[in-house]
């Protein structure tokens, strides 16, 4: 018998059973299997297939690993390859080879949703790994995604979020009044898709004109040997219309969109991903009145069971019925009514990377009084002692 010079297979590679399905979860089983083919006999020692989970904060020279999951399974190669006088294992050229694997993912609570971010990720994987006499082994991996279950359904999470929050506002260390938002969403618990409801009320006493705003910020938390570092990223916006001193504004049942997110990492020591709906009064010449509602994104659909309790429990823990209607909205006027001439820039509506528009601020148009004409008439003669009558006509 010739032996192949390399001492390698021609073919080594790792499938799935199921390539199509995109992640698992705790409690499935995840199976596969090693093949093999060799274009000249091949001496083999042992084959071991290894499943493994871990997640991983590096940054610098420091880094930290957890692990989640660990397996390791000896493929048995005797049951199909013969032994040479060494008692090695020869793989014969020109025939396929297939060895199957079997793992079953741990029970719910002791694996984490798989994660990559700037500084961290939670990966899993299987690993298979082609033993050789005095040569060093054959690796060969595939990665596969965990996605815990994540019910928005949960009672904590229909229960609604409230806050308020106001701010002092100070020119030249002179008192200019102030500014305050109260808001509520009806509940924490969100999946992508999903709208979320946003009943604010923004008042406005000092001499600026403010604009309110909301975004879906996302919360990136790495802990290595108890250092934290911490990314926040704005991921969606909605902006109201400006209020001027003096003005309040209402959002009721504003709605913003979930975009398409991973859902929130939950029991992992090293790495955290949380998300909120901040809302806050754009001020210019002053930082912004912030105020944060906690978010959490889910992977199975809200189903609206706990609608009415959670509606009802929002009533009870607001004032929204009491608010006072809003006052019409200046964007309300036809814009036939607005001169396209010149147009004297109010205030720049600057803020950072955000979706400010492209003119670069807030712009104040004189309005041409256009009043509509008045109602057409007609006499009407009934040839009568009393006079002329006139009748409008519509």
């Amino acid at each position: 018998m010739v032996l192949s010079s390399a001492n390698k297979p021609q073919v080594f590679r790792l499938l799935f059973s199921d390539p199509a399905r995109t992640f698992y979860s705790s409690g499935d089983k995840l199976s596969g299997s090693v093949q093999l083919e060799a274009a000249a006999p091949c001496r083999l020692t042992g084959l071991r297939v290894t499943a493994a989970g871990c997640a991983r904060v590096e940054n610098r020279n420091r880094s930290q690993e957890v692990e989640y999951l660990k397996y390791e399974e000896e493929v048995r190669l005797e049951e199909v390859l013969s032994r040479d006088s060494d008692g090695c294992f020869l793989l014969p050229a020109g025939k396929s080879f297939s060895f199957l694997f079997g793992v079953e993912l741990p029970p719910p609570g002791r694996l984490v949703s798989s994660f990559k971010g700037k500084f961290g990720s939670v990966r899993y994987y299987v690993r298979a790994e082609l033993q050789r006499p005095s040569q060093r082994a054959l690796q060969i991996e595939q990665e596969f995604e965990v996605e815990e279950p994540l019910d928005v359904n949960r009672a904590d999470l229909l229960a609604p979020a409230a806050a308020s929050k106001q701010k002092k506002v100070t020119c030249m260390f002179i008192p200019d009044g102030q500014v305050s938002i109260t808001a509520q969403i009806d509940r924490k618990g969100f999946c992508e898709g999903e709208n979320i409801n946003i009943n604010a009320k923004f008042e406005n006493t000092c001499s600026r004109i403010v604009v309110p705003k909301a975004a879906i910020i996302a919360e990136h938390t790495y802990i290595i040997d108890g250092r934290t570092k911490v990314l926040r990223q704005k991921l969606t916006a909605v902006r109201g219309n400006p209020i001027i001193s003096g003005m309040c504004d209402m959002w009721q049942g504003r709605t913003m969109r979930v975009p398409k997110l991973k859902p929130t990492l939950l029991g992992c020591d090293i790495i955290k991903v949380d998300y909120a709906l901040m809302i806050y009064l754009h001020i210019p010449g002053s930082e912004k009145l912030i105020l944060e509602l906690p978010l959490v994104i889910g992977t199975v659909p809200f189903s609206g069971v706990g609608s009415r309790t959670s509606s009802m429990s929002s009533q009870a823990s607001g004032s929204w019925t009491s608010f006072p209607s809003a006052p019409p909205s200046y964007s309300n006027i036809h814009r036939d009514l607005r001169v396209g001439g010149l147009r004297t820039p109010l205030l720049h509506d600057y803020d950072g990377d955000d979706d400010d528009d492209d003119e670069g601020g807030l712009f104040m148009r004189a309005p041409e009084v256009c009043y509509p004409p008045p109602p057409a008439y007609s006499e009407v003669d009934q040839e009568t002692d009393n006079p002329p009558q006139i009748v409008p006509v519509f």
